[in-house]
């Protein structure tokens, strides 16, 4: 495997993201959103984990106090990836956690589904968030991605103004992705930190800014960081 182009330091942002090898699907039903979701909290610990259910209701019941690795700031999950916007809290801290969540559900996805080998490909991508301008763009881009499921073509074609309204419904609707607790929901308070990002868009509000976004959607503001 080829090393990365940068340390994950401690104290920086990183989206950080990958796909099931060869393109499969990694999730094929809600049963392994929740797990992955489920993951996204229990394997948040610098504790080891012996019983994976039994942590997740301890931290969803408040009867346990994890030593965080990482602030999860926005998420995202699809059929064959996910997308995560990390901020590294420990030493080693990303590694650790991404180690920890892809080989835990990979583990489960295996046993559930009579398969041996690898589920993802290769190691996590990550890309340092070095700009404020890419902070602004980053959350919107990860929560922007459900579209592909019912606009294959929006990254290439964008959004009909006819379209928009019904994609910002589509969106807030979508169980599978941090958005709905940024438009006031409270899902996934036990998964995230939301605090940065509020902070960010203090003046009018993180859901406001991102359906303003999409009704003046411009590809070319955020072609820099369409990654897949």
């Amino acid at each position: 495997m080829s090393e990365r182009k940068h340390n994950l330091a401690h104290g920086n942002i990183y989206h950080v993201y990958n796909r099931g090898v060869e393109k499969r699907d990694v999730f094929s039903n809600n049963r392994d959103y929740l797990r992955f979701i489920k993951g996204l909290a229990a394997f948040n610990d610098s504790n080891l984990v012996f019983n994976f259910e039994k942590r997740f209701q301890d931290i969803f019941n408040g009867s346990h106090e994890r030593k965080s690795l990482v602030d999860i700031l926005a998420f995202c999950l699809m059929p064959n990836h996910y997308h995560l916007l990390l901020k590294q809290k420990a030493e080693h801290g990303i590694t650790e956690f991404m180690r920890k969540l892809a080989g835990g559900y990979t583990n489960y996805f295996n046993l559930k589904n009579n398969r041996v080998g690898p589920l993802f490909q290769g190691k996590f991508k990550s890309v340092l968030i070095k700009q404020d301008s890419q902070f602004l763009y980053i959350p919107h881009y990860i929560h922007l991605n459900p579209l592909d499921l019912i606009y294959p073509n929006w990254r290439k074609n964008g959004i009909n103004s006819n379209n928009k309204k019904q994609a910002i419904n589509f969106l807030r609707k979508y169980e599978w992705s941090s958005y709905s607790d940024y438009a006031g929901s409270d899902n996934y308070g036990v998964v995230l930190n939301k605090n940065l990002i509020i902070e960010r868009f203090a003046e009018d509000g993180y859901d406001k800014d991102f359906t303003d976004f999409i009704k003046d959607l411009d590809l070319g503001e955020i072609s820099d960081i369409l990654l897949e």
